[in-house]
Formats: structure tokens, sequence, C-alpha cells
């Protein structure tokens, strides 16, 4: 899957989610539902870490909850990137693939 499609099948998801609850998805929205998703990260990270109380979660549970909130951020930062006309392949490739490593050396 590439990430045009994956952007598609995200986009999907959440619109439809949005529709349900009556969420307006604005400029707004896409910010502080990816700042709440990176929070919770951070929150999942901490208690793994054992810097904040586990609340009852097992180890299992929390590794699982850490992979869960990387796609989290993950898919809101694609919802984000398309809400403003970003395009995060070419963006990711003149950012960052410019300075890959030439194989021979």
């Amino acid at each position: 899957m590439d990430l045009t499609q994956l952007t598609d099948e995200v986009e999907a998801v959440s619109s439809h989610y949005a529709k349900k609850h009556g969420i307006e998805r604005d400029t707004t929205w896409f910010l502080l539902k990816l700042q709440e998703e990176v929070g919770e990260l951070t929150q999942v990270f901490l208690m793994r870490a054992g810097q904040a109380r586990d609340k009852g979660h097992s180890k299992q549970q929390l590794d699982e909850s850490f992979r869960s909130e990387f796609a989290d951020v993950l898919a809101q930062v694609l919802l984000m990137a398309r809400h403003h006309g970003v395009d995060l392949q070419a963006e990711v490739e003149r950012k960052w693939l410019v300075w890959k490593p030439d194989p021979g050396q």
C-alpha cells in the first residue's frame, strides 16, 4: 500500500466517524486531534518507562497501546497533511531523502 492509498483509506474512516458523531473537522480540529494523539502516545510511553502510573495495565497491554498510539499519530498526520494539501511523499523526498547516503560510501 502506498502513502496516497493509505491516506485515502484513513480519510474515509475519519470522515465517516465525524459524520456519524456530528464532528466538524475544521483546520483547528486537525491540529488538536494530532496534539491529542501525541499526548496519548506520550502518556503510554511514560507508563511503559515507569515514569507514570500504569493504571493497572499489564506490560502486554501497555506495549499494545504504545504500538496503537503510533498508528493514531500517523493517521492524524496523514489527515492534517491532506487537509492542507501537503504531499507528504514529495516533502519527505525533498527534506529527508536528499540526504540519503550514497550506497558506495
